[in-house]
């Protein structure tokens, strides 16, 4: 009798997973995979993280936490690790062997274009060297729809001498934001489930079940499952390229592109997001190239809107020269300050940041570029750091924010000698100072604020631009 869970009973399934029967093993313990590790070990009692960084796992086996920001996360790891549910080692081997489930969730990369898997089939040849027959596999990391299919299975198979049909696979994507990590894998959304068959997919329902307090969506197969997680990233991405393109349509039109999006947004049938530098992260600005990336069927909007995005940060920097222009003054050899480097506000991720891009157009056209960012160096990205206290004493020509950290609020603008800003977020509050301010997109300015539906639906809510 297999000891995993693949082919168990309902009944025996809600019993192994509740009893902590069924060891797990997480692979991967970055900001998604750990909490996703210790929410596991707080339902099931019996989980084993992996990850090749040995400082992580030191970290993590001690009752540590790496990751930072994460509200609740801390508490959670010292306490699953002192009454030891949740352990930590760099031997993925011997985790594979004593598990009889396997959660990977490493990230899937994009070079040239193109998916990248090699982290995700460097897991599942450490899986595959201690796979049993009744094992479940879950892919947690975002893939190309049909990877389960067409690219797990047949690798598993391969690297562990069993057959397809002696152990489950299912694709279960993770549906959580930096900040928000414990409560969305709590349930702050459906789960989305789809197994390469029946079996896997009930085995691994059953296994959410007992972490998730929401629905438990079981879809028709893992490359449904897949899609659906790609879906969602390609419609932020159209969407916000679509917000993008208003908002350059607004200066030739002479109005406030986000005043007019605030507004649409009132009613339920329209959601636009927010305007902005670009799109980063690794995740929406990777997606569209999972679809796009050897499809037969041509995607042009899709293409289109990963265009218009990726050209945002080569944008804004322009409309910073324009305005410099209007001022009489020239880009190059202008003192420019670019405000925020991470892709979003609050965390510390610099992947793919319009913030980066800003600074490469600025270099191009000349500019002497400084930056401030309390989260990151600016000195590792080739450029002068400045501290929030020290922007006062500083002479600048003109001043780009791209990300909005809390700690800018305490810049004392007024201390500024007058300079050209540029405002990538409609973030700054100016007024009152001899400042020449250009808020990319427009201004909703000081009418009530129009707060839209995916805000009034979850209100701690943040765009992953």
């Amino acid at each position: 009798m297999s000891r995993g869970p693949y082919g168990a009973s309902e009944e025996r399934l809600r019993e192994g997973f509740h009893a902590g029967e069924y060891p797990i093993a997480v692979y991967g313990l970055g900001k998604m995979g750990l909490p996703l590790a210790a929410v596991f070990a707080e339902a099931t009692g019996a989980v084993t993280g992996v990850d090749v960084d040995p400082s992580v796992v030191e970290t993590v086996a001690t009752g540590d936490c790496h990751v930072t920001a994460e509200p609740g996360l801390a508490d959670l790891v010292a306490g699953q690790v002192e009454g030891g549910r949740l352990t930590a080692t760099t031997d993925g081997e011997r985790a594979a062997r004593e598990a009889t489930v396997h959660v990977v969730i490493v990230p899937t990369l994009v070079s040239g274009g193109e998916p990248d898997l090699s982290t995700v089939e460097a897991v599942l040849d450490v899986v595959a060297a201690g796979l049993s027959p009744g094992d479940l596999v879950i892919a947690e990391s975002t893939l190309p729809p049909g990877t389960c299919r067409d690219a797990i299975v047949p690798h598993l198979a391969a690297g562990s001498g069993l057959e397809p049909a002696e152990f489950g696979v299912a694709a279960c994507p993770e549906r959580t934001a930096s900040g928000t990590a414990l409560r969305d894998i709590r349930g702050a959304y459906p789960k989305v489930v789809g197994g390469v068959d029946e079996v896997s997919a009930r085995a691994a329902s059953a296994l959410y079940r007992e972490v998730s307090n929401n629905e438990i969506h079981v879809v028709g197969d893992a490359a449904t499952a897949e899609a659906v997680k790609v879906f969602e990233g390609v419609y932020r991405d159209a969407n916000i390229a679509l917000a993008n393109e208003l908002g350059l349509l607004g200066d030739e039109l002479g109005i406030s592109a986000r005043e007019a999006i605030a507004a649409a947004n009132a009613i339920p049938m329209c959601d636009l997001h927010d305007p902005g530098p670009g799109v980063g992260g690794h995740c929406i600005p990777n997606y569209p190239y999972f679809l796009l990336a050897g499809s037969e069927t041509p995607l042009e909007v899709i293409r289109t809107a990963r265009t218009r995005n990726e050209t945002m940060p080569a944008a804004t920097a322009d409309a910073f020269a324009d305005e410099l222009a209007a001022a009489g003054e020239e880009v190059a050899g202008a003192s420019v300050l670019v405000l925020g480097l991470t892709y979003r506000p609050g965390v510390a991720e610099t992947r793919r940041s319009p913030a980066l891009g800003v600074i490469d157009r600025l270099e191009e056209l000349g500019a002497d570029v400084a930056a401030c960012d309390p989260l990151v160096d600016p000195g590792e990205f080739g450029v002068r750091p400045v501290a929030v206290g020290e922007i006062p004493d500083q002479e600048f020509d003109g001043a780009i924010l791209v990300t909005p950290q809390t700690e800018f609020e305490t810049i004392e603008w007024k201390r500024i000698d007058p300079m050209v800003v540029v405002d990538g977020r409609d973030a700054l509050d100016l007024s009152g100072t001899d400042h020449r301010c250009r808020t990319l997109a427009g201004s909703v300015g000081d009418r009530p604020r129009v707060v839209s539906r995916a805000e009034r639906e979850a209100p701690d809510y943040l765009p992953d631009q």
